[in-house]
């Protein structure tokens, strides 16, 4: 599950790691909920990953991961992360309670990343580069190619930012700390 407020980009980066699943030959749906305003409202999206088709629609009572790009609506989504799962949050922006005994907690500065990268509204990247890495859903080179397939045309001026955010995302995740996928393959842990 993904969460934010709206305009930080967090229907983006859900549709890029669906996208990227899918060249990887992995099954994805997801399903992007945001509330009545263009900024500022609650923005979530869930999305189910998996090896076989998926039947169900994206709609979980628990989840293995959450991403917050901030704490305003993370409330929901905490209680929906099951013990052990994986919580990453664009520190220092996320200032939400994270129970550390009871979940995996990795912190990423998505927004200073991405600022430095010449634009914050990329950060929502910079944080699904951090899960890829430290989850090995999916590879780099299948981030890059799906965020060119969903950046709409009004928005291709972005690539080469996005593209270099999800890069540095990559890089500032924990390689391996919480794996996707069993070593032998099958579904996610």
């Amino acid at each position: 599950m993904l969460t934010g407020i709206g305009g930080q980009g967090v229907q983006l980066a859900a549709q890029v790691l669906a996208r990227a699943a899918v060249r990887e030959d992995r099954h994805a749906i997801y399903l992007g909920t945001y509330g009545g305003t263009m900024r500022g409202g609650n923005t979530d999206s869930t999305l189910v990953v998996g090896d076989a088709p998926i039947s169900a629609p994206p709609i979980v009572s628990r989840t293995w991961a959450a991403l917050a790009m901030h704490h305003q609506f993370w409330e929901p989504v905490r209680d929906k992360l099951r013990p052990g799962g994986v919580a990453m949050v664009n520190s220092p922006a996320f200032e939400g309670e994270l129970d550390r005994e009871r979940h995996r907690v990795f912190e990423v500065p998505a927004t200073p990343i991405a600022a430095g990268l010449g634009g914050a509204m990329a950060s929502s990247l910079v944080l699904a580069g951090a899960f890829a890495a430290t989850t090995g859903l999916v590879e780099l080179p299948s981030l890059i190619e799906a965020m060119r397939e969903s950046l709409p045309p009004y928005r291709r001026q972005h690539l080469e930012l996005n593209q270099a955010a999800l890069a540095a995302g990559f890089e500032a995740g924990s390689p391996g700390a919480a794996p996707a996928w069993p070593k032998n393959g099958g579904a996610p842990a």
